[in-house]
C-alpha cells in the first residue's frame, strides 16, 4: 500500500470568492445575455474540479471545452446538456460519443455537419466564421442543405481582435448579424471576455467568458472589476552562502560580486514558470522582493534573500501572478501564464 503523500513544495491557492465575483461581474456586463464559462484546458490551468462547482453555484449554466478528452472530468460536475465541445466531431466515433454522453458538439464544417446528421443528428451548436479564419463554416455555406437540417441550439462566432480597438470588431459584428437573420437557432453567441467589455451590442443571447473569469484583464474596461483568482506559492528547498566569484545555475549567467545568501526554490519551467519570466523578476516573501538569479531550471530557481535574512528552509514564497503585469514583464500572454500552470501544484 502506497502511503499518503508528504506535504507539497508547490501549492496553488484558488480564491473561490474572486472567481464567483468575476462570473457575476461578467454576467452583469453581458446585459440581457447570460454568461457561460469556458473551462477548457482544465479550467485554464486551475483545475475543473475546483472551478466548475464555484461557477455552477454562481449561476453559470453553459460550459465549453475544446477536446473530447476533456468531457469526462467536466461531466463529473455538471449535466451533459450544459456542455459544448468546441472542436466538434472529426470522426464518426466522435459523433457517436457526443450522442452517447449527451454533450453538444459544435459543428464547424460541412463535413462535421454530415457526420452529425449521419449519426442520427439532434441538438448541436454551430460555429460560423465571421473573420478569424479558424474553425467555423464560411458565411457562404450557411445556405447549404446540410446546415438547414441541423437542430441548432447555439449559433456562435468568435471575435479575432476584441482585446484591441480594431475596426475588425465592427466588421465581425455586422457579419454575424447577417448570419443570425438567416439561420434559426435557440440562442446566439459572439462575445468572449474581451468581447463582453465591448458592450451589449456584442452580447447577443449568450456570452462565453474564459480568461477574465480566472483573473485575466484583456481590456481596460475590466480593470478594477476583475479580481485575481490564482495565487501560486513555492517552498524554499535550501539556503546557501555564495562567495564572491561563485556563479549560479546553468551557463553561469549570474556571478556573485560579493558574499551573499541565496535560496533554492521548488519552482521551474516544468511548473509553467518559463525562463522568460526569470530576468529582472523576483519572488515575494511577506511583501519583500527576492530577485531571481541566473537561469530558471526545470524544477528549481535561485533567489537572492538579502531582503529576507530570516528566511528558513521550507518557507513559502509567493509567485507574482497579477496576470497583466506578469504578461508585460515576461512577454507571455495572460492565456499562456494561466494555462501553463504545471500539474505539480497542489
Amino acid at each position: 500500500m502506497i502511503p499518503d503523500l508528504p506535504p507539497p513544495t508547490l501549492r496553488l491557492r484558488i480564491d473561490e470568492a474572486a472567481l464567483a465575483s468575476n462570473w457575476h461581474t461578467l454576467d452583469q456586463m453581458s446585459g440581457s445575455a447570460k454568461a457561460g464559462a469556458a473551462v477548457k484546458a482544465d479550467g485554464y490551468g486551475l483545475g475543473v474540479e475546483r472551478v466548475i462547482p464555484v461557477l455552477r453555484k454562481a449561476g453559470a449554466e453553459d460550459f465549453f471545452v475544446a477536446h473530447w478528452c476533456e468531457v469526462p472530468a467536466v461531466l463529473a460536475h455538471i449535466p451533459a446538456a450544459m456542455l459544448s465541445v468546441l472542436h466538434g466531431p472529426l470522426t464518426a466515433k466522435d459523433a457517436r460519443y457526443a450522442r452517447e454522453t449527451g454533450v453538444r458538439p459544435v459543428i464547424n464544417s460541412l463535413h462535421q455537419a454530415r457526420l452529425w446528421l449521419e449519426s442520427g443528428g439532434g441538438r448541436c451548436d454551430l460555429m460560423v466564421d465571421s473573420g478569424i479564419n479558424r474553425l467555423g463554416i464560411a458565411t457562404h455555406e450557411i445556405a447549404d442543405p446540410l446546415i438547414a437540417r441541423l437542430e441548432i441550439d447555439t449559433l456562435m462566432s468568435h471575435l479575432a481582435s476584441a482585446d484591441e480597438d480594431s475596426p475588425m470588431n465592427a466588421r465581425q459584428l455586422a457579419a454575424f448579424r447577417q448570419v443570425v437573420q438567416h439561420l434559426p437557432a435557440r440562442r446566439t453567441s459572439l462575445a468572449n471576455s474581451a468581447g463582453i467589455a465591448l458592450g451589449e451590442d456584442y452580447a447577443f443571447g449568450l456570452t462565453r467568458p474564459g480568461l477574465a473569469l480566472y483573473g485575466g484583464i484583456p481590456r481596460p474596461e475590466l480593470e478594477g472589476v476583475i479580481r485575481q483568482v490564482a495565487f501560486p506559492q513555492a517552498a524554499v528547498l535550501q539556503l546557501r552562502n555564495l562567495n564572491a566569484g561563485d556563479s549560479v545555475g546553468y551557463n553561469a549567467t549570474f556571478t556573485a560580486s560579493e558574499p551573499m545568501r541565496v535560496a533554492v526554490v521548488s519552482l521551474g519551467y516544468a511548473d509553467g514558470f518559463l525562463r522568460c519570466r526569470g530576468p529582472d523578476s523576483a519572488l515575494l516573501h511577506e511583501g519583500r522582493e527576492l530577485p531571481i538569479l541566473g537561469k530558471v531550471s526545470m524544477d528549481m530557481i535561485v533567489v537572492d534573500c538579502a531582503n529576507a535574512p530570516d528566511l528558513r528552509d521550507g518557507d513559502w514564497l509567493n509567485v507574482a501572478q497579477h496576470l497583466p503585469d506578469s504578461s508585460r514583464d515576461s512577454g507571455l500572454s495572460q492565456y499562456e501564464l494561466l494555462t501553463l500552470t504545471g500539474r505539480r501544484f497542489r
